[in-house]
């Protein structure tokens, strides 16, 4: 009975172009993914999406409640790279999970890169987050020729 609920309400979802006030709902899904309060500032990082035609970020709606997001965004080059995208942070609230809807938003966000003319799209993930890893890989992502390096700053 659970599974038919989720279905029927899969037919209902929407993938939309991400607003400014969406910032509360996806700090609530990031809260619930990582048990911790949230330390991103979503409210600036989506003012900034919304303010640049070139990006692409999306969130999945059903029945007006927002239980996924993907913010992504161009890069310009810069160390050997040609104009590419980045997607730089997802979630998908727990209980839909499995449902589809993260493959859903990295779909919207292909195809309009795909229009823009981008041919390279990445992101990052840690080594030890099996479940990411294995989401991007069933999208096509596979390892790129790049390392990314960390350095700490003392406060």
């Amino acid at each position: 009975m659970t599974v038919l609920i989720m279905v029927n309400a899969l037919d209902s979802m929407i993938i939309r172009e991400i607003r400014a006030e969406d910032a509360k709902d996806i700090s609530r899904i990031q809260a619930t993914i990582t048990k911790s309060p949230p330390t991103i500032d979503f409210r600036q990082i989506i003012e900034e999406q919304v303010g640049s035609p070139e990006n692409a970020s999306f969130v999945a709606e059903i029945d007006g409640i927002v239980v996924g997001y993907m913010i992504s965004y161009i890069l310009f080059g810069g160390f050997g790279l040609e104009k590419s995208a980045w997607i730089s942070t997802l979630g998908v609230d727990p209980k839909f999970m499995g449902q589809g809807i993260g493959k859903r938003l990295a779909q919207e966000i292909l195809d309009v890169y795909r229009k823009k003319g981008i041919q390279s799209i990445y992101t990052s993930v840690r080594w030890d987050s099996v479940d990411l890893l294995s989401f991007f890989k069933t999208l096509g992502f596979d390892r790129s020729h790049f390392i990314n390096l960390k350095k700490r700053l003392d406060r």
